[in-house]
């Protein structure tokens, strides 16, 4: 099981601080005229979040959070798996804390593996998943990181992204996620240094350079490693609104705006 990231103790209330938290930031100044135009042929069916993206709105596309109860999000994880494209997201999502409720993340987090078993990662990080593929509970966000995949966890991930909110994949986890057959016909991304042999494995699927994130329905994809954050922080945008997530990030001191212009990442769209 990973534990959430830790409360640092502070003299003053947590919720008393972000409350003092400024919701101004810088917008990248890297141009994104290669990822405008990478994405223009796509119309309406796919959008990049952030409300300065082609093809986007001004508030990215809602979820509704439960009336009762927490937002289940589920990591399939196997050895060797990327520590960060999982490690990233769960800190974020970890972190979150509503207005006027408890310290309680809305956001409740398990490991689920072919079984029970530790398993090590990439980093020599040891992980005790929380449930088997066979025992987990039905997840609103699946998470899906850079790792061998198994036919168990792409018929796990095939099923539970049925009853999903968002399935995302972070990094070289697109493999794992077009393996599904979920990305046929639609639109992603992955690592910059991935995009020409991706494109060559999944012929069905177009590749979106240059973008930290895409989505498609309730499918959506990182750009490598760290985009697998800021796709996170979209995710709990969509679910609670701007100012929940411009909280969160201030709390965690994260300074990266990726999450508001995925463009941002257009250094990449001319990756080989």
């Amino acid at each position: 099981m990973v534990a959430s990231v830790e409360e640092i103790p502070i003299n003053m209330n947590r919720r008393e601080l972000l409350k003092r938290s400024a919701a101004a930031g810088f917008i990248s100044a890297v141009p994104f005229s290669l990822a405008a135009e990478s994405m223009a042929a796509l119309g309406d069916s796919a959008r990049i979040g952030g409300p300065n993206s082609p093809g986007s709105v001004a508030t990215p596309n809602p979820l509704n959070p439960p009336k009762s109860g927490r937002i289940t999000v589920a990591f399939p994880l196997s050895q060797g798996v990327v520590d960060i494209d999982f490690t990233g997201p769960w800190a974020i999502f970890g972190s979150v804390m509503l207005p006027g409720g408890d310290m309680t993340s809305p956001f409740q987090q398990y490991c689920v593996a072919a079984s029970k078993a530790p398993l090590v990662t990439g980093s020599s990080l040891t992980i005790v998943p929380d449930y088997t593929f066979e025992t987990a509970p039905q997840p609103k966000v699946i998470v899906i990181p850079a790792q061998k995949d198994s036919e168990a966890m792409l018929q796990w991930i095939r099923k539970s992204s049925v009853g999903a909110d968002v399935t995302m994949s972070v990094c070289v986890g697109a493999y794992v996620l077009a393996k599904t057959g979920l990305l046929d016909g639609k639109s992603a991304t992955t690592h910059h240094d991935a995009y020409k042999d991706f494109a060559h494995e999944f012929p069905k699927v177009h590749v979106v350079r240059g973008v930290r994130f895409v989505e498609e329905g309730n499918l959506a994809t990182s750009g490598g490693l760290a985009c697998g954050i800021d796709l996170a922080m979209h995710v709990v945008e969509r679910y609670f609104g701007r100012q929940v997530a411009e909280d969160t990030a201030y709390n965690l001191e994260y300074q990266g705006q990726g999450w508001k212009d995925p463009n941002s990442n257009a250094i990449y769209a001319q990756a080989a």
